[in-house]
């Protein structure tokens, strides 16, 4: 149920709030949140101290945060699925396997962008 007096500030305080708890939720419940969150505290200074243009640096550090909205996506839907039961389905399976693509896909696209901004620095081409 909505409450009453949800907009403005008050709104928007809430809805940090709402944030905050779903990025403790995931960092305490899904394993492969807290590995990604981890890897990308150490990538991002990374892409800050690396000599590449500043659209590169962007890149590298979008497609980080790529990573993770990906992955706490993919966390909402298995905790969707698994809440609405036990039983194996198909389509169960299917959201789930969906859901794991897109992480994997987002993940093929950081270590594409980041090989192909950092290969010259370590080939010199």
């Amino acid at each position: 149920m909505k409450p009453a007096n949800n907009h403005g500030l008050k709104r928007v305080f809430r809805a940090t709030g709402f944030s905050m708890k779903g990025l403790k939720s995931a960092w305490q419940h899904e394993a492969a949140f807290r590995q990604e969150t981890i890897l990308a505290l150490c990538m991002v200074p990374i892409a800050l101290l690396v000599p590449v243009t500043t659209v590169e640096r962007l890149l590298m550090i979008l497609t980080v945060f790529i990573v993770l909205i990906v992955e706490l996506l993919n966390s909402a839907v298995e905790a969707v699925v698994d809440r609405v039961g036990d039983e194996i389905h198909p389509l169960s399976g299917r959201a789930k396997d969906i859901a794991s693509a897109a992480v994997f896909i987002s993940l093929f696209l950081c270590g594409i962008t980041w090989v192909t901004v950092l290969w010259p620095l370590f080939t010199g081409a």
